[in-house]
């Protein structure tokens, strides 16, 4: 999508990806190596009764979906940042998570009228439409770029 194509309450959808063990031990391994990621032992007999995924690979999962579904063909070059990263309930092997996410503004900036601001809220839910992650995003623009 080009930076044109957003406009306030439009809602972008992407559908479920399945969340693999495999995939979650690795992560957690490489980058989240706490107990309740990495050993089901441990981690069946805590606080969450299994193995949980990092919340870091809940970030990196909902990241590409919304390239895949809004970022990959637009203008965008980057982000100054997050606001309220909530992880609301634990994602677990074999969830199915879903992307939705809500523009909230859209605007020029009033110090470069090559640049282009987006916040958004994005959103995962699982197969069961619980939802496991909200954050809301900012995301910049090169209306410069041909």
């Amino acid at each position: 999508m080009k930076f044109d194509d957003f406009k306030v309450g439009m809602v972008i959808h992407h559908p479920p990806v399945v969340v693999t063990e495999e995939e979650m031990l690795a992560f957690a391994k490489a980058y989240d190596p706490q107990w309740f990621h990495i050993d089901h032992e441990q981690a069946k007999a805590g606080r969450w009764e299994g193995l949980i995924a990092s919340g870091w690979l809940t970030c990196s999962i909902a990241m590409r979906m919304a390239v895949d579904v809004a970022l990959h063909d637009s203008e965008s070059f980057g982000s100054p940042g997050l606001e309220k990263l909530r992880w609301l309930a634990p994602v677990r092997p074999g969830d199915a998570l879903r992307f939705e996410a809500t523009v909230d503004s859209v605007r020029i900036s009033s110090r470069r009228d090559d640049l282009g601001i987006m916040r958004w809220t994005w959103r995962l839910y699982n197969q069961n439409e619980v939802q496991v992650l909200e954050l809301e995003a900012t995301s910049l623009f090169d209306l410069g770029a041909s």
